[in-house]
């Protein structure tokens, strides 16, 4: 069955492909290599199908900072906590946000000491929240990669031409690429490949990519969700490391596109600005987040609520035994974590990957720990 003739979900789950693309890789294979996906939806596919296990010794899969709950800071979500503890706030988040950690709390302990937390499906229904309540303060907490961004800014765009002055936005969108840079900069890099992430490049396209690949000499595939495509995404990458290349292709053609969705991408330029941000587990990277442009800034939360919000936050204690830090770099597996399946899990998590429903943690506590 070829790729371009497939229609539905089905058959990018079909075994006989599976096996067939599984005894290519095998054939293909004459030394090692490690692959890296960035996407958290591609980790939990190759977990739960058990795709690396499948893999030829040779073949060496690690996950990378792929969760964008996962990255997000721990003094942006004390930020978003004292938010949601203040009587005139609703606060309002996806539901994968509510049970990670922050330094000493999560947003649903807050939810269940009083606070006015409130899960969305999108950015959108906290506009129309403020819509309804003029008398409250409404704060949307925007977390995401690119691939979410596009619907914050359209909040913002509307609220700022209905002037809607009770909503605002706590914002902490990251981008992909600088954070594949500083991966590869980093001196333990044990990176030879990259599984792009699809779903950012459908937004985005992958035009920024060809720099990397040069730079780094490294080959990058766009790479869809499903078993298949996870496992032709593995095959084109290691065509290209087995014949000496590093250039970047496109897996996932049926949804991305060289220069991506350019509507999506002209609304972020109006709205946003690149600027630094602190990742989890990787630290500060410099032009690898979004914030509000100056005409907009009066929706920013940080701003609107600058005095009510701390400036500093306390090392977490579970930094001590948690190694999520490393896990989300790739350079060690979630069950290498002593707190693993133990101290740490979905009910009580000492780290964003395990509560996350994009999490290597929750993916191999989910799929792993159980078999």
């Amino acid at each position: 069955m070829a790729l371009d003739t497939m229609k539905y979900i089905s058959e990018y789950r079909d075994e006989g492909l599976v096996q067939d693309y599984v005894n290519a890789i095998a054939a293909l294979v004459t030394q090692p290599w490690t692959l890296m996906e960035i996407c958290g939806g591609q980790t939990h596919t190759i977990v739960k199908y058990g795709l690396d296990q499948l893999m030829p010794p040779e073949i060496t899969l690690i996950h990378g900072p792929g969760c964008p709950v996962c990255v997000t800071d721990a003094a942006l979500i004390d930020q978003a906590l004292t938010l949601a503890a203040q009587p005139d706030i609703i606060f309002c988040t996806y539901g994968d946000m509510v049970r990670v950690p922050g330094t000493t709390a999560d947003l649903l302990s807050v939810k269940a000491q009083g606070g006015d937390v409130r899960l969305v499906y999108s950015p959108l229904d906290a506009l129309a929240l403020a819509r309804c309540h003029r008398d409250r303060q409404v704060v949307f907490f925007a977390v995401g990669f690119e691939t979410t961004a596009p619907a914050t800014a359209m909040a913002v765009y509307q609220a700022a031409q209905e002037q809607i002055e009770n909503f605002s936005v706590l914002v902490a969108h990251v981008l992909v690429p600088p954070a594949m840079e500083a991966i590869l900069a980093a001196p333990d890099c044990r990176v030879q490949g990259f599984l792009a992430a699809g779903h950012v490049c459908t937004v985005t396209g992958y035009y920024q990519y060809p720099a990397i690949a040069a730079k780094y000499q490294i080959p990058i595939v766009i790479t869809g969700f499903e078993p298949v495509d996870i496992l032709q995404g593995v095959y084109l990458c290691l065509q290209q490391l087995e014949t000496g290349r590093a250039k970047v292709e496109n897996q996932y053609a049926r949804s991305v596109t060289a220069l991506g969705n350019q509507p999506a991408q002209q609304l972020m330029a109006e709205i946003f600005q690149v600027m630094p941000r602190v990742w989890r587990g990787l630290g500060s990277l410099p032009q690898s987040g979004l914030g509000l442009c100056e005409p907009y800034c009066h929706l920013d939360a940080q701003v609107r609520f600058r005095d009510r919000l701390r400036s500093q936050v306390e090392t977490p204690k579970a930094e001590d035994i948690c190694i999520s830090g490393l896990v989300l770099q790739g350079l060690k597996k979630p069950h290498q974590c002593p707190a693993f399946g133990n101290r740490c899990c979905p009910e009580h998590p000492l780290g964003a990957p395990m509560v996350s429903t994009e999490g290597a943690c929750a993916a191999y506590y989910h799929y792993r720990l159980s078999s």
